[in-house]
């Protein structure tokens, strides 16, 4: 008896254990890998795994299986991450000359637009510092204002000015100065910065506030001062230099012109003077010479290097 026991159990125990290694084994994933009801024999109602009810009415009823729905409730907040500061990425190398603005010290406003002549006027504040914009020699200087409005010449309208020949090929004249700066005669080598004189309202402009009368060329004897008054318009290069471009030339552009037109062409616009009124009244009319003017007239004063 006893041994017919023991071995009925052990007949269960393997009977179980096949039951129990099948439902192992035979476990089946729905649908996104979601656990289907197994059942071990006819008997058992307990599943092994299964979906959850609303997924089971959902497919019951031949329906997608409902999707979640985000909470009304606040979202926590995204917090950025911290950067480090920008790089700061230097202008290209445009040429290899070096330039700087040619007032310095001193807030400024100038002209972006052709008016009369290729030039501009820098408003400045009186004796401002007017400064090489580029190294090179000095060319030509001209210390004395010698400007009459009964004349109104046309050699003589810049006043006291500063022209310099820069290593790039280009001249660069600054006129209405007010002073010239020790030590600046033709042929002194100057870097860029380096000071030339100090902004005033010699010549024309002694009826309107200070200012820099600047002028971008190419090198010409003084007898062709309306070339030395402006040629090649300015403003984008001034731009450029005062906003930290500080290697776009006008070299290109002065040289293509020049090449286009000649050294030396004929003066198209205000190059008439006026003729001289020889009256008493007219004589009372012209202003007294300036500081350290003679009031004669040798020429039109300018010291030049030879072309």
């Amino acid at each position: 008896m006893e041994t017919m026991h023991s071995g009925q159990i052990a007949r269960w125990a393997s009977v179980w254990g096949a039951v129990l290694l099948t439902g192992a084994c035979g476990q089946a994933t729905g649908p996104a890998g979601v656990g289907v009801t197994l059942r071990s024999n006819a008997h058992s109602t307990a599943p092994l795994t299964g979906p959850s009810p609303e997924y089971a009415a959902a497919r019951a009823a031949g329906a997608a299986a409902p999707t979640p729905t985000p909470s009304g409730g606040r979202q926590a907040e995204v917090q950025r991450p911290q950067g480090d500061d920008p790089v700061k990425v230097p202008p290209p190398k445009l040429s290899k000359y070096t330039y700087t603005f040619p007032v310095k010290g001193c807030e400024v406003t100038y002209s972006r637009k052709l008016l009369v002549l290729p030039k501009t006027t820098i408003w400045a504040p009186q004796g401002c510092a007017f400064v090489a914009p580029v190294a090179g020699v000095v060319d030509e200087v001209n210390t004395k204002n010698r400007w009459r409005p009964s004349t109104d010449t046309g050699a003589t309208r810049e006043g006291r000015f500063v022209t310099i020949i820069g290593d790039d090929g280009v001249r660069y004249l600054g006129g209405h100065l007010d002073t010239v700066a020790d030590g600046i005669k033709p042929g002194v080598r100057v870097k860029a910065g380096r000071l030339l004189g100090r902004v005033g309202r010699s010549g024309n402009a002694r009826d309107t506030a200070t200012n820099l009368y600047f002028a971008i060329s190419w090198k010409t004897g003084p007898t062709f001062w309306w070339v030395r008054r402006g040629m090649v318009e300015p403003w984008d290069y001034l731009d450029a230099w005062r906003t930290g471009n500080r290697t776009i030339s006008p070299r290109e552009e002065t040289l293509k012109l020049r090449g286009k037109v000649g050294e030396t062409p004929r003066c198209t616009v205000l190059c008439a003077s006026k003729k001289p009124e020889k009256t008493p009244q007219a004589a009372r009319s012209e202003p007294p010479p300036s500081r350290g003017d003679t009031g004669d007239d040798d020429g039109d004063g300018v010291v030049s290097v030879t072309p």
